[in-house]
């Protein structure tokens, strides 16, 4: 086979692997955040009563929204 071929070969190998590596690793990723998010409720509220707040379901739900939106 001339060296053309096998460097064709080579790089079909090369984005393909790429391709299945995107694909995997999105995949992990997504399981991950599903599993573990950023952040959740108990987390606003422990944050609002570190700053000495004693916060109301508006704020974290504000919180919340914001935190979505931010993504």
């Amino acid at each position: 086979m001339a060296w053309w071929g096998i460097l064709l070969i080579g790089i079909a190998c090369a984005i393909f692997g790429g391709i299945i590596g995107f694909i995997i690793t999105r995949k992990v990723i997504q399981k991950q955040l599903r599993d573990n998010p950023p952040i959740n409720e108990n987390q606003i509220r422990a944050m609002y009563r570190s700053m000495g707040r004693k916060p109301s379901e508006a704020d974290i739900k504000k919180t919340m929204n914001a935190v979505k939106r931010g993504k």
